[in-house]
């Protein structure tokens, strides 16, 4: 039986990594793998992450199960912060824990598909692995256009997806700091985008993975917010893997908007049901830290300066990029200056790229994204000096 199944591809971004790996250069730099990284290259654990694990050391009591909806306290406690002082939107917000916001987004596609959900239309280029997800749970993708050519957004296509949408139909959108593009929608964007929903009923999935990375927490879920307010229902898949730098302990969480309060308990046991089919429970410890710190006023403070300084240095070096828009023809660095987020999209050919790896050492993927994190003060003069050397003549 096993012998039917074909090899499937192996992950570009891991052959990346392991051509970084081996290379010997000194000054090599790797603008691949999607974390955040200090001006020393490093992706450090949050110090208030570890102090509140250390609470969590001293004082839990238990490793029992908690169930498919995982910490609730952990996802109250994220509510706020999300969708503001009526952190329940009058009692219409219901939410559970999930692994990662990779788990969310699986998790919102399948519960979107029990409710008649047959279609997704989505911007692109997007995260790679929303298309497979999209794929596997067995709901068509129907693609727009999300980004134009001149580092702008494209509101026209996401309009017309919205309105051109059918009634079995969701429209999947980046909350904020787009992947891969760092294209996000302008305030004015965002107001015409929740009155496009309003107007249609269209089921928005809203993708909030990079919070707190672009211009602030608030700022960063204003659009999402116009959103909410306008639309009867709604279903939000948000990530802790960046703003709180627990990648690898799988920490998201899912959240459910009802048309009204006394529909929320039929919805949420069909998420229960889809989680419990497909992860049992999520893992806990990642959760239970972000509970520690968001209910721990010092703590809070802590990681709200953590996250402030990996926001500002980000804004750093997109300034710096931006500075250089004449010094590598062709590419519109300035338009990184207005982006956000941990990426950006370079128009470069692919014998550009592969020039870039071969003779600078300069590691990136082949589409052209490049993680702004993995640049530094001590490199980015040196990857100016690569696009302008690919990009001459």
């Amino acid at each position: 039986m096993l012998d039917r199944l074909q090899a499937q591809a192996p992950d570009a971004l891991l052959a990346l990594i392991k051509m970084h790996a081996q290379d010997p250069r000194e000054d090599k730099i790797d603008l691949g793998v999607g974390v955040y990284r200090t001006n020393e290259g490093a992706t450090p654990v949050f110090r208030a992450i570890k102090k509140a694990e250390q609470k969590l050391v001293d004082e839990q009591d238990s490793k029992s199960y908690l169930g498919p909806e995982g910490d609730t306290g952990f996802v109250d406690a994220l509510k706020p912060y999300i969708f503001g002082k009526d952190a329940t939107m009058g009692g219409r917000i219901e939410g559970m824990q999930a692994p990662g916001g990779t788990g969310a987004v699986r998790l919102a596609v399948a519960l979107a598909k029990a409710a008649g959900v047959t279609r997704v239309h989505m911007g692109t280029p997007s995260w790679p692995n929303h298309a497979q997800i999209l794929a596997d749970v067995g709901v068509e993708f129907v693609s727009f256009t999300h980004a134009r050519a001149d580092g702008t957004a494209d509101l026209e296509a996401v309009l017309g997806a919205i309105r051109g949408a059918g009634p079995t139909d969701a429209v999947l959108l980046h909350g904020c700091c787009h992947n891969p593009t760092g294209v996000d929608y302008t305030a004015e964007q965002w107001a015409a985008i929740a009155d496009a929903f309003a107007e249609t009923g269209v089921l928005p999935l809203l993708d909030v993975a990079y919070h707190g990375l672009g211009h602030g927490l608030e700022e960063d879920i204003a659009g999402v917010r116009q959103v909410l307010a306008q639309v009867p229902e709604a279903l939000l898949a948000y990530s802790c893997d960046k703003n709180f730098g627990l990648y690898r302990d799988r920490v998201g969480a899912f959240y459910m908007l009802a048309k009204e309060p006394g529909q929320l308990p039929a919805i949420t046991s069909n998420a229960n049901a889809l989680a419990r089919a497909n992860w049992s429970m999520p893992p806990d410890h990642g959760g239970a830290a972000v509970r520690y710190i968001l209910r721990d006023p010092a703590l809070t403070r802590e990681w709200l300066e953590e996250l402030d300084d990996m926001r500002a240095r980000m804004r750093r070096v997109r300034a710096r990029l931006a500075a250089a828009d004449n010094e590598a023809s062709g590419l519109n660095l300035a338009a990184l200056g207005q982006q956000n987020g941990l990426f950006a999209v370079l128009p470069l050919s692919k014998e550009q790229i592969v020039k870039l790896r071969e003779d600078h050492g300069i590691y990136m993927a082949a589409s052209g994204r490049i993680n702004v994190a993995g640049l530094h003060a001590g490199n980015t003069d040196k990857f100016i000096a690569a696009l302008a050397d690919v990009t001459q003549g």
